[in-house]
């Protein structure tokens, strides 16, 4: 083989091994410093971030094919231990030097700890950030906003405090939110529903207060909404009725009061509804009907009176109900769903009677 044309195939073969090029200098250089905030004594994780190849060597680093630069940082403590692996320290400022990093993942470490870096809104092309199961703290930076091609936010299970800030409605490509089990408190941002892209947003377990905003009715494809154990007031807005593809609803242990929407009984894609644990009161409406399907209904410990709808008996399939501490009285309308379930689904109200109870007089 002529030398000239074995020198490309050895550059050939050079260039599809990795080179031995490593990846940037300036790269490299941040790595080690956020490697440098942490410790994780037990699994050695880190022990593999050595040499110049960043790009291929090091454990849950990965970068742009293309460019050569860090483009993914995914450290999981369940990936290398059922039980949830220990990493402590926090996480360095030094991380937003790279400026092409599009996933973060440093979760259920259970230990690491401080502020989330304000700097991480600099960077353009985050689309990914999972801090879930840990020990953060202090506020979701005020300009989040900024991160637009940000899809996925989850920062659960930690201890988060400070408000929801007004700039997250500017996500516009956010399709999962998981703020739940912190100690968020505020209002939820009036033009919430903005985030027209949104799947998923679970919010439970924070301080959260004020209204639930009648935006939300707005977000066609948002699926599940977990609002529930936190400090929410007002009415249940008329427009969750409308939520095209709302498959469950979680609004139990608040403050809510008024009555149950009629439009939140005539969804058609429905299949989880709890409202327990507040203070609704009036009759519950009598709209349901053959495109009822309810895996779970949850009414209990309200103050809700009159009947339970006699329409009740023509939803498709209704698995678990559950009406107890309420002020219901009347007769209960005879047929499926009501002839399999148990007297606890009616407990501790007025007076009902018929089915499971005792029959009326």
């Amino acid at each position: 083989m002529p030398p000239r044309r074995l020198s490309f195939v050895l550059l050939v073969v050079a260039v599809l091994a990795g080179g031995g090029a490593g990846c940037p200098a300036s790269d490299r250089e941040a790595l080690l410093a956020f490697r440098s905030a942490l410790s994780e004594p037990h699994l050695g994780i880190f022990s593999s971030w050595t040499g110049d190849d960043c790009c291929s060597q090091w454990y849950g680093v990965s970068c742009d094919p293309t460019t050569g630069r860090v483009a993914d940082i995914s450290l999981r403590g369940e990936s290398k231990d059922r039980s949830g692996g220990l990493m402590y320290g926090r996480i360095s400022p030094e991380i937003c030097r790279l400026d092409r990093l599009t996933t973060l993942v440093l979760a259920d470490w259970k230990h690491i700890s401080g502020p989330i870096p304000p700097c991480l809104t600099s960077l353009p092309l985050l689309r990914i950030l999972d801090l879930i199961g840990n020990r953060f703290s202090g506020p979701i930076p005020d300009d989040i906003g900024n991160l637009s091609r940000l899809a996925v936010l989850n920062v659960a299970d930690n201890q988060i405090s400070g408000s929801i800030p007004a700039s997250l409605s500017a996500l516009s490509s956010l399709m999962h939110l998981d703020l739940s089990n912190n100690q968020i408190a505020g209002p939820i941002p009036g033009d919430f529903g903005e985030l027209r892209m949104l799947s998923r947003a679970l919010l439970a377990r924070n301080r959260i207060s004020g209204v639930i905003p009648s935006s939300v009715g707005h977000m066609t494809r948002l699926a599940d909404l977990d609002l529930a154990q936190n400090r929410i007031s007002g009415e249940i807005p008329d427009s969750l009725g409308s939520t095209p593809v709302l498959s469950s609803l979680y609004l139990d242990s608040n403050r809510l009061s008024g009555q149950i929407p009629v439009e939140l009984f005539s969804s058609r894609g429905l299949g989880i509804l709890n409202l327990s644990r507040n203070a609704i009161e009036g009759e519950m409406p009598d709209a349901f009907g053959s495109h009822s399907y309810y895996t779970a209904l949850d009414l209990s410990y309200n103050r809700l009176s009159g009947p339970v709808p006699k329409t009740l008996v023509m939803a498709a399939y209704v698995g678990h109900l559950d009406l107890s501490h309420n002020r219901l009285c009347g007769a209960l309308p005879v047929g499926s769903p009501l002839d399999h379930l148990q007297p606890a689904s009616f407990a501790d109200n007025h007076c009902l009677c018929g089915g499971p109870l005792p029959a009326c007089k």
